[in-house]
């Protein structure tokens, strides 16, 4: 290079080696000769990489990526390798992508029983016992005994879920004429205390109320040596059931057993790093992580018995690989960024919760935690391949990304809670900026064999997924450091 182009480019250079260079913006010089600087190429998605691994996740083979299963165990497998095919270097421990999460596994051996025990003076004091998928059915359960007494909660009536206040220990049944409503105050009163929620089975459910009782509910795993676990006990009644309970007084005892045997079992989470470039900055890790597993083999539906789980999460798993692939094949970015697939979050978020129990890193060093939830079919309820962020009003994180470019809105649904139902919440509630993104519509697919390939539009996919990756770029190169709004942090 001549000295005559010299001072011409030095101006150039000095800002490109001061300011972070977002995808997009073109540095460029020109000379009085040959000379030019190429612009920087914004990074293209890879719909081909995209549909191969949810041709793979999502497949029949795979049997559902049920949590704790081999077929977990593969799934994790398949994403260490794409791992180390796109550059990026294991962090799960002892030179693997793999982290080993020793659980309890819990397995119902009996069906369970419901007993109902009327308060004394009361026309009769004898016990009533209900037999599983005769007089109920189990939505939710993390408990093989639990009793406590009977409370009712109008479901129409009821305002803000934060303003619910029940009684810790209780029953409650739920009562309404709206059963979406219902199923919201469930959800809401799960982390209030009560021993357990009870409401009328859906209309589908009371439908099939024999075929679904044939098969025993499911406790979650456990960590090993956890015997804790959050309470979450969600009872579906049918209508003569629940018409005879709506009758009781309040203060009705109502107790549940199950018997159940223990087991020891394993989850596993596949974890990658690229390390920061820049000294000031790698102790600020971005964080993107989405859950690998699934439902695996469950209750037939139209004869479809594999919960594949296309959108639930191998959608957001694949995000997950795509950043980690555009990222990996790119000069170092300056700041540490973090790729974890977490397992067993359908069984009660154990990946996540070792993940926090036992990080590679600190967990102070961690600015942002984006997890990646159900973005395999656009949200009627925001504009075409848009995204929405879980407690947008919660931090600065989602205005900043959407500044950026990211196509990027408020969660259209909080009745839903959602930003309290993914892997985020565990790390949240350790001060982690941790929120998820989603496109998730509510549709009639969630949890069910029909969440297959043949439901993806992966037009959405594509485009959504590649409308991050400017945003992303941005975030793992800049020094903002997301903060929680007052009153935001959980």
């Amino acid at each position: 290079m001549g000295n005559q182009i010299v001072p011409r480019l030095l101006p150039i250079v000095l800002f490109a080696l001061l300011t972070p260079i977002t995808v997009g913006q073109v540095a460029a010089a020109s000379s009085a000769g040959k000379a030019q600087v190429a612009p920087v190429v914004a990074p293209k998605v890879c719909p081909r990489c995209i549909r191969a691994h949810e041709e793979f996740l999502a497949s029949d083979v795979m049997q559902g990526r049920g949590s704790g299963t081999h077929d977990e165990l593969v799934a994790a497998t398949y994403l260490a390798s794409e791992l180390r095919q796109y550059g990026i270097d294991p962090l799960g421990g002892n030179g693997s992508y793999i982290q080993l999460v020793p659980t309890t596994r819990r397995k119902i051996t009996s069906p369970p029983q419901l007993t109902i025990t009327p308060r004394e003076g009361t026309t009769s004091a004898e016990p009533i016992t209900w037999g599983y998928g005769k007089e109920f059915l189990v939505a939710d359960l993390t408990q093989t005994t639990f009793s406590g007494p009977l409370r009712k909660l109008d479901a129409d009536e009821l305002g803000h879920a934060e303003n619910l206040k029940i009684e810790k220990g209780a029953v409650v049944l739920i009562l309404g004429s709206d059963q979406t409503k219902g199923k919201k105050a469930a959800l809401s009163l799960a982390s209030k205390g009560p021993a357990a929620t009870l409401m009328l089975a859906s209309d589908s459910d009371l439908q099939n109320f024999d075929e679904l009782g044939e098969q025993l509910p499911k406790l979650p795993n456990r960590l090993e040596n956890d015997a804790a676990g959050d309470l979450n006990n969600v009872l579906e009644l049918n209508r003569g059931a629940f018409r005879a309970l709506e009758r009781m007084p309040e203060g009705t005892m109502v107790r549940f057993e199950a018997r159940s045997s223990d087991e020891k079992g394993s989850t596993w989470n596949t974890i990658g790093i690229l390390r920061g470039s820049d000294p000031s900055l790698r102790h600020s890790a971005i964080l993107f992580s989405a859950h690998l597993d699934h439902l695996g083999i469950g209750t037939p539906v139209d004869g479809d018995n594999i919960y594949n789980g296309a959108d639930d999460d191998a959608s957001g798993t694949t995000a997950v690989l795509e950043i980690a692939r555009v990222l990996g094949q790119e000069q170092r970015p300056r700041r540490t960024v973090i790729f974890a697939l977490f397992g067993s979050e359908e069984m009660g978020e154990l990946g996540v919760a070792y993940f926090r129990d036992h990080p590679p890193i600190p967990l102070k060093e961690i600015a942002v935690n984006l997890e990646f939830e159900m973005i395999g079919r656009p949200d009627p309820a925001v504009k075409d391949d848009t995204l929405w962020l879980t407690g947008w009003e919660r931090s600065n994180l989602g205005p900043a990304l959407a500044a950026h470019g990211a196509r990027l809105v408020g969660d259209p649904h909080p009745g839903e809670n959602f930003f309290a139902r993914s892997d985020n919440f565990v790390l949240a509630k350790m001060g982690v900026v941790a929120q998820t993104i989603s496109s998730y519509g509510l549709h009639g697919d969630y949890h069910q064999p029909s969440d297959d390939l043949a439901h993806l539009d992966f037009n959405h996919l594509n485009a959504t997924i590649g409308s991050l990756l400017a945003p992303v770029e941005w975030l793992v190169n800049s020094i903002f450091r997301p903060k929680w709004n007052m009153g935001g942090k959980p």
